[in-house]
């Protein structure tokens, strides 16, 4: 068994090698027929060293950083051949493929960055680090109570973007020696303010349901993925009863781990398949693109796991369950929002119907939703997480020309 374990794992490494290789020969022809990015141009550099599994990290800002992209031009710092290709197919922000150190610097000194905003905590963030007079800022990819959201790699970076009290009070509580009042800068969820988007079906009387679970996880603590628990059994269930219409929005990286996961995910999507071929007024949905927006607005109801999607759903103060992960050595923060949501156990699935029109017409379910927004997001006016985040960008550059100018003048 350990031998069919290791050839698979050996065929995986090679199908991963070839697929980057190919990747990296196709990114050099794209670029190849490209002008090169004008000298002295940017100034704030996205690190993103990942590949295109974590691609959803970046897409996330696309909007947002569009937004201060003519007064603060941004370029993004892509490593990785599967990555850059990703980056180049969406072309929503000018790349740069810098896969080796020596390209690195030479993109560098051709250009004025004084701010690089990093989404993750790649391991090869570090790499840039090495790299002073500019700011490390860490933005992140989302707000949630995982135990990453306090890591003490946050003391890496000189700031962090956070999105409202409750990160705040998450890295005060958790490390040691870190001034959180100094070095971060809160600034809601400015994505919620383009979660907009044409939905892909026609609107009825149906209850739509939103279906967002995460991925299996790499560590026992980090088990909080749902689809083999909860997720077939729900979504049969909904199917069924002729009343849901059901938005299945798998993570990206589902199947990633283990093998069993992703088998279960694509049994759900074949259980869609076959619902809507039996139904087509029913309308449901797989949705695997790169938008994240409108299934948060458009759902009725959305079932999640503990996952940052859970706080892009609070943001919109609408009705949410979470699910309670079936590993007991899932890490939960019991002092946050998870104290007070909507649980969802595997054992009552069988009921869910029952359980999302409870939530649907609980008035006071409603009313915390909204005070836990307000706790993690601050203001979640239309534009004010957005004007919140331009101002961080400011303050930045601010700061960065004041700095420039002590050191000039002791120089």
């Amino acid at each position: 068994m350990d031998a069919i374990t290791d050839a698979k794992k050996a065929y995986r490494l090679l199908e991963r090698a070839i697929a980057t290789r190919s990747a990296r020969q196709r990114v050099r022809q794209t670029l190849a027929t490209r002008p090169p990015h004008p000298s002295g141009r940017f100034r704030i550099a996205v690190y993103f060293a990942d590949t295109d599994v974590n691609i959803y990290q970046i897409r996330q800002w696309y909007r947002p950083l569009q937004a201060i992209a003519d007064r603060h031009p941004v370029v993004v710092l892509s490593r990785s051949p599967r990555g850059a290709e990703a980056l180049l197919d969406d072309a929503e922000l000018p790349v740069a493929y810098v896969p080796r150190i020596d390209e690195l610097e030479a993109f560098l000194a051709a250009q004025d960055i004084r701010v690089v905003l990093y989404v993750n905590q790649n391991t090869r963030n570090f790499q840039m680090f090495r790299y002073g007079r500019r700011w490390h800022v860490f933005i992140n990819h989302g707000e949630s109570d995982k135990v990453y959201m306090a890591s003490n790699q946050y003391k890496a970076y000189d700031y962090a973007m956070i999105a409202g009290d409750a990160a705040r009070d998450r890295l005060a509580e958790a490390l040691w020696d870190y001034d959180v009042d100094a070095r971060t800068l809160q600034i809601g969820r400015p994505q919620a303010d383009h979660f907009a988007g044409t939905v892909p079906y026609e609107p009825d009387d149906r209850t739509v349901v939103l279906y967002a679970p995460t991925w299996e996880g790499d560590r026992a603590s980090m088990a909080y993925g749902s689809v083999a628990s909860h997720g077939v059994a729900l979504v049969e269930r909904l199917l069924a009863t002729g009343r849901h219409r059901v938005i299945y929005r798998p993570h990206p990286r589902t199947g990633v781990m283990e093998d069993a996961y992703g088998a279960a995910s694509r049994r759900i999507v074949s259980m869609i398949e076959a619902a809507n071929a039996a139904d087509p007024t029913a309308q449901h949905v797989f949705d695997d693109g790169p938008e994240i927006g409108w299934q948060l607005v458009a759902a009725d109801v959305a079932i999640m796991d503990v996952s940052a999607m859970i706080y892009d759903r609070l943001a919109t103060g609408r009705p949410l369950m979470v699910t309670r992960p079936a590993s007991d050595e899932a890490a939960i923060d019991r002092t946050g929002y998870l104290s007070d949501c909507e649980w969802l156990d595997a054992h009552t699935v069988a009921d869910i119907d029952d359980e999302i029109e409870r939530v649907r017409v609980d008035d006071g379910a409603t009313a915390r939703l909204r005070r836990w927004s307000t706790r993690y997001f601050g203001d979640t006016a239309p534009g004010a997480a957005t004007a919140r985040f331009e101002a961080a960008i400011e303050w930045l550059m601010d700061t960065w020309e004041r700095q420039r100018e002590r050191q000039d003048a002791a120089s």
